[in-house]
């Protein structure tokens, strides 16, 4: 049984029916880190997160070498349950709603299986689409440096 002992994890008691043999306490953070590497390992997915919190993700990821997997992702952990809500900018060309539908699952079947939680609901907030070419040609004259309109 699980106990909400705490506004950063939730605490579940294992062992047998005749005595516990300990606690293990799962932080809201280990939930959307699960649920952000399920939604971007989902097809169709170009990027999680709101363009805010994109740019200040790349920027921060940069300094510190690193990533968040859990960018973009918002979670309410109970003391079974779990609820997720996500946003996200999907490729040009993909169904949203099947899309919708492969996050969903996987983010289920993923923090279910690695937590034990039960995901109750999973929000999808679509804020973009990504048109290929369109960010990729930016980066392009960013990197080469060698076209300034002025000197």
């Amino acid at each position: 049984m699980a106990t909400n002992e705490s506004v950063s994890g939730t605490r579940l008691e294992s062992g047998s029916s005749s005595g516990a043999r300990g606690t293990t306490t799962i932080a809201d953070n280990v939930v959307s880190t699960i649920a952000g590497i399920a939604v971007r390992e989902t097809d169709g997915v170009h990027s999680v997160g709101s363009g805010p919190s994109r740019a200040l993700g790349a920027v921060k990821d940069k300094v510190s070498r690193s990533n968040d997997p859990g960018r973009g992702v918002k979670v309410e952990v109970g003391e079974k349950q779990t609820a997720i809500d996500v946003d996200i900018v999907v490729d040009y060309g993909i169904p949203i709603l099947e899309a919708a539908h492969n996050i969903r699952t996987h983010v289920t079947d993923a923090v279910e299986t690695m937590t034990g939680l039960q995901v109750v609901e999973i929000n999808i907030n679509v804020t973009d689409v990504h048109v290929p070419g369109s960010d990729d040609d930016e980066d392009e004259d960013e990197s080469s440096g060698s076209t300034s309109r002025v000197q």
